[in-house]
């Protein structure tokens, strides 16, 4: 019966999330913040949630602790807004509004892979390492607090030579090394290993457009950037609304 009452509850707040539309991260924090209280907490170290609907992100697992009021989601809204804003300023990146599993505000950033990386390699090129610089300067370095999660994708394209199953394990290989292939740069811009959570690749999964296309597996070669909360974040969040009540 909990597990069926916290499956409701965040069912709950999808829904409220889909209907906040243009409110701010700000706005929808305290919406948040105020209902679902201690529900949707999980643990460190949870793998990345996924969903597979047109780039509709469910939420990401790895925030700490439990929500914990509406003062404590308008703060973290808050410095999500800001650091959303700073993301939008960076070039070849696509900006959208997320949500943890603890029902706090965060934010996804995605690069198209044929931006980043040539056909079928992980090597990154000289206009992602730009738009990677600036990204880590003015987006993760003014938010060490802000933990991140970075995950690799790819089309649906058969590897020559190989079975169906081994190009499925190829690709997961080619968007794991994507992956680790921006997370390495972002630390060599000083980027600290501890703030960034996880790494990993999905290859084919959760296609956000047609496979069937060349535009679709365009959009499908991607790198999604997470970042949301970290238990620093969330505990001076919950000190600072605690000063304000």
């Amino acid at each position: 019966m909990k597990g069926l009452k916290y499956y409701a509850m965040g069912l709950v707040t999808a829904l409220m999330l889909n209907a906040c539309g243009s409110m701010s991260n700000t706005a929808k924090g305290g919406l948040i913040g105020g209902t679902s209280g201690g529900a949707l907490g999980a643990a460190l170290g949870a793998l990345i949630a996924k969903s597979g609907n047109k780039g509709k992100w469910a939420g990401i697992a790895g925030g700490i602790g439990a929500a914990a009021g509406t003062a404590v989601g308008v703060i973290i809204g808050n410095r999500m807004d800001k650091a959303k804003k700073a993301a939008e300023q960076v070039a070849n990146a696509q900006v959208e509004d997320a949500t943890d599993q603890n029902g706090y505000q965060a934010v996804k950033v995605t690069f198209d892979s044929g931006i980043l990386f040539p056909l079928s390699g992980s090597t990154l090129s000289a206009t992602a390492q730009s738009s990677l610089s600036k990204f880590a300067a003015d987006v993760l370095k003014p938010n060490t607090d802000m933990n991140v999660g970075i995950v690799g994708y790819t089309d649906n394209t058969p590897w020559k030579g190989s079975t169906a199953d081994q190009s499925v394990q190829k690709n997961q290989q080619l968007s794991l090394q994507r992956a680790n292939a921006v997370a390495t740069f972002l630390r060599n811009q000083g980027i600290t290993a501890g703030q960034i959570k996880e790494v990993a690749g999905l290859g084919e999964s959760n296609p956000v457009a047609d496979n069937s296309t060349a535009a679709g597996k365009a959009q499908n070669r991607r790198v999604e950037v997470f970042l949301y909360a970290s238990q620093a974040m969330i505990e001076a969040a919950q000190a600072q609304g605690a000063s304000q009540q």
